[in-house]
């Protein structure tokens, strides 16, 4: 039964669990890594949700730690070098979208983790007030950052534009 529930809940969050491990990981194995850290640490933690929030925003927060910790983890390994992205010689198989998206998440790789936070809740259609929640500040607050974040994410597509 639990299992089941649990598997449940991940094939109905799976499109956010997805998004994390985009935006914390360009490698697409380090992604399905990620992603099964991310697993295993909800498993781990399952029985500790008391539903004090929703469900989503719960997974969500235990996600996006295991994201940061993984994160950090990683980028002190040694062998840990950033994957270049050459938008100068495009692959034939990508097209224009999946160029916008990858420069978009390049641009997201650039904001720090709370503005990350902000912006992938507002991506994924969180009201106003979710969000501060889960993110434990003001509803005011988080619409004066996420309007931040978002002029600031288009000067740092407009720099990565003008790189290539």
């Amino acid at each position: 039964m639990k299992e089941s529930l649990f598997l449940k809940l991940i094939q109905q969050n799976k499109g956010m669990l997805f998004k994390i491990c985009r935006i914390y990981q360009d490698d697409p194995q380090d992604r399905e890594d990620l992603l099964q850290e991310i697993t295993l640490q909800l498993w781990h933690v399952f029985d500790t949700y008391r539903g004090e929030s929703k469900i989503s925003s719960w997974i969500y927060r235990v996600a996006l730690n295991t994201a940061i910790t993984y994160f950090k983890k990683q980028k002190r390994r040694p062998d840990s070098e950033p994957i270049p992205v050459n938008f100068d010689q495009p692959d034939d198989t990508i097209n224009e979208k999946e160029e916008q998206l990858a420069l978009f998440y390049k641009a997201i790789k650039q904001l720090d983790k709370i503005e990350k936070a902000l912006i992938y809740l507002y991506m994924e259609d969180q009201p106003y007030e979710e969000i501060a929640k889960t993110l434990g500040i003001t509803e005011v607050n988080a619409r004066v950052r996420l309007n931040r974040i978002k002029n600031k994410l288009k000067e740092i597509i407009k720099k990565l534009n003008n790189e290539y």
